[in-house]
């Protein structure tokens, strides 16, 4: 059974409609990419998946009881309001002391800064505080907003694996939208190119091959997908962990291409279905 499946999904907000007959379903265990340039409706899509606003058509329907932990894009917090590590994670209720443990654990936020406050951690701890907090739902979908940004190419590359490595030991879905070709295709199951509506979709390789891909990103990477697909068949060097900057033998891009670098022309019109590789 899907976990969510929209059809025909349509949504906007002030009058505009940013997108138009999406077709998509996530299956339990499965991690899938969403890429698209600015105002392609990609957090659009997502806050619709997840409830937070409501579409002007088609439909979303949710697996019953459903639970869904959801790291946003940004959050911004006044450095005049005491707010402590601990004190964020037992919002909007106080979670068990155990569970906040294990969350903490699970995303590798030291017990050192559980008292330390949240204007005060440095851009990756940040991020995964807010992954922890999201993990206290004990969530069947993990959905990640651009959870990424502002952090460099080696610390991207580490939240990305931490991403894959709760999605085995949890088995939660992961459903999330990145900017960055270079890191982002590191577990994709399937990756969803999107415009408005689904251009086309896949697995990285399929998605690095399509003409609709090529057209909307230019060829800032010759139009290639960075397949950063891990092997966990050997050890890392001590202070490099999960470093996928390094060569480990993958076939990846260095260039730090971002989604917004070329237009994006609106007529691309292939669906491609395959699923998991």
């Amino acid at each position: 059974m899907s976990l969510l499946t929209a059809r025909r999904l349509t949504a906007g907000f002030g009058g505009q409609q940013v997108l138009q007959g999406v077709d998509l379903s996530l299956e339990p265990g499965e991690i899938v990419t969403i890429v698209g340039p600015n105002g392609s409706g990609k957090s659009t899509l997502l806050r619709v998946l997840a409830g937070a606003l409501k579409p002007t058509g088609g439909t979303v329907t949710r697996m019953p009881g459903l639970r869904i932990g959801y790291v946003p894009q940004k959050l911004h917090i006044d450095r005049t309001l005491p707010m402590s590590v601990m004190r964020f994670l037992n919002l909007p209720h106080r979670a068990r002391p155990d569970a906040i443990a294990r969350a903490m654990a699970r995303t590798g936020v030291a017990e050192s800064l559980a008292q330390r406050q949240m204007v005060d951690l440095s851009g990756g701890q940040f991020q995964r505080v807010l992954l922890a907090r999201a993990l206290l739902q004990d969530p069947h979908i993990l959905m990640l907003d651009e959870a990424t940004q502002g952090l460099d190419q080696p610390a991207s590359a580490a939240f990305y694996q931490l991403i894959d490595e709760i999605r085995h030991e949890i088995g939660c879905a992961v459903l999330m939208i990145s900017h960055e070709l270079h890191v982002v295709m590191s577990a994709s199951d399937r990756v969803v190119c999107l415009n408005g509506h689904i251009c086309c979709q896949g697995t990285p390789e399929v998605v690095s091959s399509a003409p609709e891909y090529r057209a909307l990103f230019g060829r800032g990477t010759q139009g290639a997908l960075a397949l950063y697909r891990h092997q966990h068949d050997h050890d890392h060097d001590e202070g490099c962990t999960h470093d996928h900057g390094h060569d480990h033998g993958h076939d990846h891009a260095h260039a730090h291409d971002h989604l917004h670098d070329d237009p994006a022309p609106r007529h691309a019109t292939l669906h491609t279905t395959q699923g998991r590789p």
